[in-house]
């Protein structure tokens, strides 16, 4: 046997073995994109053309003018909006690995910051929290329409069944959002072949029809589309409402790259889905041409009879598949509205230790499934919900626009006329999508206004009290030098055992430890100030993760540690203290029975109706659902004690 076999994988500096960092090979990551990006985009042939030539009383008409035309608009929204605005350029703006449109907003808003103009940083940190709260309607309203779309095949394949949409429908959701848990690398192997045997599949069943009337393919230039749009504007405005479907899943596709990474979500599209879904399009396209009373239900009309009912099974796997890529993303988008301070403090649950970006988080799991489940039960219908569909993401994509422009231009240098192009280009399709989808806001475009509007009232209003929380918080605990000055200038009296204090800051003194001194007037023999940060590798090594320092040579026994922690490491504050080497060992083993304390704030909120007090009581609510520290860090309950102050907001 080669002794090589034998060896022990290499660790590195921070403690992560190298074999465990090994990346997956591209081919598997490639198929994992698959199965958790493309799955909305991917399934949009289903539903897009139908509502296409149904919009508006079925303004669109199945003519040679009207369906090469159509067709040319879908096909170059798909090439200028996908392909080259996200694939090509904006998947490149990633944070650290991480995208979607608050990502982009964090990047600029830090150059604009660093360039001495924080209005504007202010403005571009608004403009991408509107645009992720658009991005949260759009995650409710894609898992609905998706699955519901696919379960009206069975009327298609079976129309004796009674109409079971709803209920199969719900079904399916359940099963979908249940096996989140398992992480997006796990589903994303599981969901890839199926997705890969889709694009094949959609495919196979666009070419016989093209084949058959290929005077379609003219819809592969713009010529026929701008036509369309010259010679009949006020059809061509309604039908742009409809177009966008086809690109629905673009902005998740952005907001996803923190799970699979840039290259293998770029391989995927220009290889696999973009070629797959045009055949399909174009198919479409030459069906209707040939057989105008299919605009009914396109997509499962280019099947032959025998295989209507294995497509329509198929179909449905694949818009549970759909739902995924918005799912993941939303999580991406939550996750990041935490670390800026717009939602409260969640569980995540890192479910990968080669990519950080693989995270479950369930509190947004469960609130997304239950807005899915009521969207379903209020709308019932794919045809009705697609009234609904289109503003949330039209507006989340003339907001990255606008912020990917600047960014192009401050950080990567584009010259003026570069961006002027980029502009114009873009501005064809966004914003005759946005105008398209506001006529329609009466008719169901309300929806995703109401989510986006919860929403940002949720994320500023916690953002707000936070700040207010922290000021006050601040001024009671003072600064940690003003705690350490008055404890070498008076000594107070010591207590025996063991205290840990964890405590975000390194500037101001715990809060619990300053009430401590200020009721008791003790301090006991050794007292710990704890500091938990997370490393951007998936493992610290036990040895690694702690340094000590002694805060008050003329105070001893308190000490200020920091804990560094993996993004896949459990956050076990009382294991790394135990385990922290030398510094922190002795004979006593006084940190294996150390009591902790937190420090809390009571918030109280003024009564009565007007605004303010309303936001104060939905601050004070978000405060109840933010997770424990003491379950986050997993601190003994026996031996955990919360002092809190009371403040008033």
């Amino acid at each position: 046997m080669d002794s090589a076999s034998n060896r022990t994988p290499r660790a590195d500096a921070g403690g992560t073995s190298t074999a465990a960092r090994r990346p997956p090979r591209a081919s598997l990551l490639l198929v994992g994109a698959l199965g958790v990006v493309f799955g909305d985009i991917g399934t949009s042939p289903l539903y897009a053309m139908q509502t296409l030539f149904s919009a508006d009383h079925n303004a669109v008409r199945p003519s040679h003018e009207h369906v090469t035309g159509i067709i040319s608009l879908v096909v170059w929204a798909l090439i200028v909006v996908v392909t080259i605005k996200y694939v090509a350029f904006v998947l490149r703006a990633d944070h650290n690995g991480e995208g979607g449109i608050l990502s982009l907003a964090t990047l600029l808003s830090r150059n604009l910051t660093a360039g001495k103009l924080p209005k504007a940083a202010a403005a571009v940190t608004i403009a991408g929290i509107i645009g992720s709260c658009f991005f949260f309607g759009d995650s409710v309203i894609t898992p609905a329409i998706s699955v519901m779309s696919a379960v009206e095949g069975l009327r298609v394949a079976v129309p004796s069944l009674p109409d079971l949409v709803v209920p199969v429908a719900i079904g399916i959701l359940v099963v979908l959002f249940a096996v989140q848990r398992f992480g997006s690398g796990r589903v994303g192997r599981v969901f890839g072949p199926v997705m890969l045997l889709w694009f094949v599949v959609i495919a196979a069943l666009g070419l016989p029809h093209i084949i058959a009337r290929p005077e379609v393919l003219v819809a592969l230039l713009p010529v026929p589309g701008i036509r369309f749009l010259v010679a009949e504007p006020l059809i061509a405005l309604v039908a742009m409402g409809a177009v966008v479907l086809v690109v629905t899943g673009a902005e998740a596709l952005y907001a996803d790259i923190g799970h699979f990474g840039r290259r293998p979500i770029q391989h995927a599209w220009l290889f696999v889905v973009l070629p797959a879904l045009l055949v399909n399009y174009l198919g479409q396209g030459a069906l209707i041409l040939t057989h105008p009373e299919a605009v009914a239900n396109p997509f499962f009309l280019l099947a032959p009879a025998w295989a209507t009912l294995p497509v329509t099974i198929l179909s449905i796997v694949a818009t549970i598949i759909a739902s995924q890529s918005v799912i993941t993303g939303s999580f991406s988008v939550a996750k990041q509205a935490m670390r800026l301070g717009y939602l409260p403090p969640m569980t995540i649950r890192r479910t990968s230790s080669l990519t950080s970006g693989q995270i479950y988080m369930p509190a947004v799991n469960w609130v997304l499934f239950a807005a899915v489940i009521t969207v379903v039960l209020v709308f019932r219908s794919s045809t009705s919900l697609a009234s609904a569909y289109g503003l949330a993401v039209t507006t989340t994509f003339v907001i990255t626009t606008m912020l990917f422009v600047v960014f192009a231009r401050r950080v990567w240098g584009w010259p003026r006329w570069t961006l002027v192009v980029t502009v114009a280009v873009l501005s064809v399709f966004e914003l005759t999508f946005l105008l398209a989808n506001l006529a329609k806001i009466l008719n169901g475009g309300w929806l995703p206004v109401l989510i986006g509007i919860v929403l940002l009232t949720v994320m500023t209003t916690w953002r707000h009290g936070r700040a207010v929380i922290g000021v006050r918080r601040r001024a009671a605990e003072g600064t940690l030098d003003e705690l350490l000055g008055g404890l070498r200038d008076e000594p107070p009296r010591r207590a025996p055992g063991t205290v840990v204090f964890p405590h975000a800051s390194t500037r101001t003194a715990p809060l619990a430890l300053r009430l401590n001194l200020e009721l008791n007037g003790v301090l006991h023999e050794r007292t710990v100030i704890a500091r938990v940060a997370t490393v951007d590798v998936p493992h610290v090594a036990p040895e690694r993760r702690v340094r000590v320092e002694d805060l008050e040579p003329n105070v001893p026994g308190i000490e200020r540690v920091t804990i560094r922690f993996g993004f896949m490491d459990t956050h076990d504050v009382p294991e790394a203290l135990c385990h922290g080497g030398p510094r922190l060992a002795v004979e006593t083993g006084d940190l294996a029975n150390a009591e902790y304390v937190l420090s809390r704030t009571r918030i109280v909120a003024p009564r009565g109706w007007a605004p303010r007090a309303l936001r104060a009581r939905l601050f004070v609510a978000l405060t109840r659902i933010a997770s424990s520290p003491a379950q986050h860090y997993h601190l003994p309950l026996d031996r955990t004690v919360e002092l809190r102050v009371r403040v008033a907001l």
